[in-house]
């Protein structure tokens, strides 16, 4: 319950940070760059953000609900599979995007690449029974400038 709390704290901490800096802190954690995924909470019908290390595919953006190996999806997932359009916030932009659950080809394709950059997400599989999955962002519109 402490550890619960205390993600979630410095979750909202990585995230404030990443909108005041544009990105230029908080931009990346354990050599993986930072995205943050915002969805639409299937209970509550509210924006949830969540920040999420990626990979890139082509003109894709790569997220995996790994959850640190724990037995369970993490939210974030689930509200994707309920509403899968949602935004994603990089340095300097926003950009809408389309969502897919990577096919079993995809996902052999891809899931060497993140291993081999971020070594962790194999121990996450090993953690847990239930497979991981990888998640495709396919930007729907052209990127943008905020003013953070």
């Amino acid at each position: 319950m402490v550890f619960e709390t205390l993600f979630k704290l410095f979750g909202r901490f990585q995230i404030a940070v990443f909108r005041w800096t544009n990105g230029r802190a908080m931009g990346a954690m354990r050599g993986m760059p930072i995205l943050l995924l915002t969805t639409v909470g299937r209970k509550t019908g509210k924006s949830r953000t969540t920040p999420l290390m990626y990979i890139r595919d082509g003109e894709d953006y790569v997220i995996t609900p790994s959850n640190s190996g724990r037995a369970k999806h993490p939210a974030w997932f689930h509200n994707l599979q309920s509403s899968p359009q949602a935004q994603i916030e990089l340095p300097g932009r926003r950009l809408g995007v389309s969502v897919t659950v990577a096919t079993q080809l995809d996902h052999d394709r891809l899931w060497p690449l993140l291993v081999a950059r971020a070594p962790f997400f194999g121990e996450y599989q090993r953690l847990t029974s239930r497979p991981i999955p990888m998640v495709l962002l396919k930007p729907r519109q052209v990127s943008r400038p905020y003013a953070a």
